[in-house]
Order: C-alpha cells, then sequence, then structure tokens
C-alpha cells in the first residue's frame, strides 16, 4: 500500500511537472519613440557615467533594470520610425524590406533617394499571427504606423487601429499622449486573459516622446524648474513626457505583479531609434554618441534595452549585440513554436540564451548586421553601417567614403582606423556589398540634373492615415478612446 501511495504521488509530480513546462510566458513588449540610449535615469553602461541621463527621471524603469537585464549594446532595426516596427512585425530588416525610411522625400540632392514601400505586405507572416496560431491573445495598443490595415490585419485580437504619430496630439493633461489610457488597456487585456487561463502577447507601442508639451502640467513645471526656460521648450517637454511614459510603464509592471503573473511573464523595454534631429558627421560629443535620428551613427540606432522575466537574473548585463529583429524568433522559441514554421526569410535569431547570465551568442543567418539608410535626414547624405565583431564600417554613398570604428574602444565613433587597417575595410566593406545584393536593397543613384544652387526640396505625400505628424491636443480624459479607437484597424487621415 506504502508502494503504491509512493508510485501515486510520483505520477502526481510528474504530472505537475510536465504542466509546468508546458506552460508558456506571456510577454510584453513596450517600445518608447525617439529615446536615446542614455535616456533614461538608469545606465545603459556599467562603465560609463553618461550612459543615463542627468536630467530625466524614470524611476519604474530604474527599478525594472534592477529587477532584471541590462543590454548594452542593443539596436533598434533602424534609426527613424516605422522601418523599425515593420521589422519587429516580420523579423526582417528595412533594407530587406524596402522601407529604409519613415520621413517624406527630398529632391534635388547630388544623389535620389530610393522610393519606400510604406506599407506593410499583407502576405507578410508577423509575429503576432504566429503567436495567435500558437493560442495566444494578442494585443498592440498605440502607435501601428505602418498602413497596410492595422494591427486588426496583422494578428492582433485588439489593437487601436491604423494610427501614427498624429494620435499622440490627441491627448493632453491628464493622459498625455494617451500613455495612461494604453495602460489601463494593456491591464484589462491581462485580467482577461489570465481569467480565460490563456498566455498573451501585448505590444505597447507609446507614442510618447512624441507631443512633450502635452505632458502633464505638473511634471512640465517640475522640469521648467529643473532645466530652465518654459514649458514651451522641447527640452523642458521631452523630459516631462519622458517621466510620464515611465509613470505608465510602472503600472502595467505593478499590474503582472499584482496579477500575480511575475514569474511567468517576459516584460520587454525598448526605443524604436535614437533621438536628436539628425544623422550629423559623427564624432560623438563628450557624453553623448554620435549621430542621431536619421543616421547610422551609434546615437541613430543604438538603443535602451532592459527584460526582466522568468530565469533572468536581477541586476544583471549583457554586452552581446542584439538588435530589434532578434525578438521575433526569440517569441517564437518561448512560445514553443516549432523553428519550420518560422519564415525562412528572416534575419534574427533567438535571444533565450543570453538570459541566464548575459553570456553567448546569438545565432543569425548572417554573423555581420547592417543598417540602411540610403536617404538624406541628417548631414551625412546617404550611408550604411555594418558591424562585424567589434569593428563597424560606415559608407558614405555622395563620395563614398568609408570609415572604420572598433565600438568597445570608441563608443563614441571618435578615431576613424580605415587609414590604418584597410584589409578590414575591404573585408567588412565586401561582405556589405554582398548582403545589400543579396536582399535586393534600395540604392541611392546619381541626380543627373544636380544643381548645387538650388537647394533641395521636401517632395510631400499624398494624405493617408497611419503615417502622420499632426493634430492638435484634445486632453482626453485617462484611458478613454476616441470615437475613431475602434478595433478593426480603421485607417485615420493624417500627414506625413
Amino acid at each position: 500500500m506504502r508502494w503504491l501511495t509512493s508510485s501515486l504521488l510520483l505520477v502526481v509530480l510528474l504530472a505537475g511537472a510536465a504542466r509546468a513546462a508546458e506552460r508558456r510566458p506571456n510577454i510584453i513588449f513596450m517600445m518608447a519613440d525617439d529615446q536615446a540610449w542614455n535616456g533614461l535615469s538608469v545606465a545603459m553602461h556599467p562603465e560609463l557615467d553618461w550612459s543615463k541621463s542627468s536630467v530625466v527621471e524614470t524611476p519604474h524603469l530604474a527599478k525594472l533594470a534592477t529587477q532584471g537585464m541590462r543590454f548594452s549594446a542593443a539596436y533598434a532595426p533602424a534609426s527613424v520610425c516605422s522601418p523599425t516596427r515593420i521589422s519587429l512585425q516580420t523579423g526582417r530588416s528595412p533594407a530587406a524590406l524596402h522601407w529604409t525610411k519613415a520621413a517624406p522625400a527630398e529632391v534635388g540632392h547630388k544623389l535620389i533617394e530610393p522610393r519606400n514601400v510604406k506599407q506593410i505586405d499583407p502576405d507578410a507572416v508577423t509575429i503576432a499571427e504566429l503567436l495567435q496560431e500558437a493560442g495566444y491573445a494578442t494585443a498592440h495598443y498605440g502607435k501601428w504606423h505602418i498602413n497596410g490595415g492595422g494591427p486588426a490585419a496583422h494578428g492582433y485580437d485588439e489593437g487601436d487601429g491604423d494610427i501614427g504619430n498624429e494620435y499622440a496630439h490627441e491627448f493632453g493633461d491628464p493622459n498625455p499622449a494617451d500613455i495612461f489610457g494604453m495602460a489601463d488597456r494593456a491591464v484589462a487585456f491581462m485580467e482577461k486573459n489570465q481569467k480565460a487561463d490563456k498566455p498573451f502577447f501585448i505590444q505597447m507601442s507609446w507614442h510618447a516622446l512624441h507631443a512633450p508639451t502635452n505632458a502633464l502640467k505638473t511634471t512640465l513645471a517640475k522640469y521648467q524648474q529643473k532645466i530652465g526656460g518654459s514649458v514651451d521648450d522641447k527640452r523642458v517637454g521631452s523630459a516631462a513626457i519622458a517621466e510620464n511614459l515611465d509613470a505608465g510603464v510602472g503600472i502595467v509592471v505593478d499590474a503582472v505583479d499584482r496579477l500575480g503573473l511575475t514569474d511567468n511573464t517576459f516584460v520587454i523595454y525598448m526605443s524604436d531609434n535614437g533621438s536628436g534631429g539628425g544623422g550629423g558627421k559623427g564624432g560623438g560629443r563628450r557624453g553623448r554618441l554620435a549621430g542621431g535620428k536619421g543616421g547610422v551613427w551609434e546615437g541613430g540606432i543604438r538603443s535602451p534595452l532592459i527584460i526582466r522575466g522568468p530565469g533572468v537574473p536581477a541586476n544583471s548585463w549583457c554586452h552581446e549585440r542584439v538588435v530589434g529583429y532578434d525578438f521575433y524568433p526569440t517569441y517564437c522559441e518561448w512560445a514553443g513554436i516549432p523553428s519550420s514554421k518560422l519564415p525562412r526569410n528572416i534575419e534574427g535569431g533567438s535571444i533565450t540564451g543570453l538570459l541566464a547570465n548575459g553570456q553567448g551568442k546569438v545565432t543569425r543567418p548572417r554573423d555581420e548586421m547592417v543598417f540602411h539608410f540610403p536617404h538624406y535626414q541628417g548631414g551625412d547624405g546617404p550611408h550604411t553601417a555594418l558591424m562585424l565583431g567589434n569593428l563597424k564600417l560606415l559608407k558614405f554613398y555622395e563620395d563614398d567614403r568609408l570609415a572604420l570604428f572598433d565600438l568597445p574602444q570608441d563608443i563614441q565613433e571618435q578615431n576613424d582606423l580605415a587609414e590604418d587597417r584597410p584589409r578590414d575595410v575591404e573585408k567588412l566593406h565586401d561582405l556589405m556589398v554582398a548582403y545589400l545584393t543579396d536582399v535586393n536593397a534600395q540604392m541611392p543613384t546619381v541626380n543627373p540634373d544636380y544643381d548645387p544652387s538650388k537647394p533641395p526640396v521636401v517632395v510631400r505625400e499624398k494624405k493617408r492615415g497611419g503615417i502622420g505628424n499632426g493634430g492638435g491636443s484634445k486632453g482626453n480624459k485617462r484611458g478613454k478612446p476616441n470615437k475613431d479607437r475602434k478595433d478593426g484597424g480603421k485607417t485615420r487621415p493624417a500627414a506625413e
């Protein structure tokens, strides 16, 4: 009898262990808009004091960092918004997707910019579609910005529709840039699916740091005093809206803990690109990375990244290079989706092996990583970057100049090694050309009508939903969606 009791107990324990193994984790991915690598009040590199902001206060993200892992060498797929967003959905680089710029093209330069696709392919297999098929409840809140019918047309059970930049400006105090409304909807989605005993995937595409002057009035006043200037000063507003965004992150993470989901939920935080008004000639000034938005210097593509979740050691670091499109295969591995179901052309690799102690290697189809920006937006003109090991090669297409940097030794890209290491330049340049050829990347072409005496002109495209900038401040109440925000991917007209 004692033997039978022991056997039954063993069966129960094994069954419980099997059920635990089958429990697939929840995934919450949160992405800020235009937030710099050093834009948080928590450092993104353990040896660089300036890798955190000396002005902005983000206590909730600082807490999240102490509970999880920080990545010092994390990259957004692009230095601008929409290309990063479509890359995250598809697991491919913007160069391969032929969408490398969000802003309108400029004509009259020495080179002609290629024309972007600017819409997610209806036949693309998104990460949400794979997770949905695997039994996950899926939701996308906030900025979609890639057209194609919105989240509902691409695997999301719930969402805010086919919306872009214009939506940030429709929400002011007490719900700046819809931060708290988005947080409330995410919490409700968690609660609903916890009751249904269903794993969930939520992407929080925060509108902030757009609409900085729509920050809470109390926070604007705080940073006006702290920084100086007026509440209309962009520096004041950007700092204030960053702190408000941090509060929204806190609402979501606190709900995970309150609902008892901590041990089975991955929480991820990053930015869609770096900050700043443009690329800008490199050579980072003291206390900042080189370049910014619209350029593939480190300031345009290096992103803050924090991950908390089961098996991730608290207050830990990872210095391996990771990129946003690595999340596609990572989520699939967490969800138990076999690799045979993943599209063959994805370019990312799972980062699950890094999460135990921050060490290991991400296996991708290629060892090199390419960031392609064949456009005019910053001060560099069309250019491309390739990273391999410690080295980063930059190519500038107006004059075919090549620049080489050793990133671990020169994170601010101040010391060009191209003349001293010609073999490395040649090797990396050959890899760059081969990659761009293999993915049929769009390239700039010579402008036969170039006249240096005539200033370039921005070409405004026809207005359409989801890719916009305009709008006023309506100050909607916290958590109250706009009447056009019903799920179903409605397109709202907006300027590019």
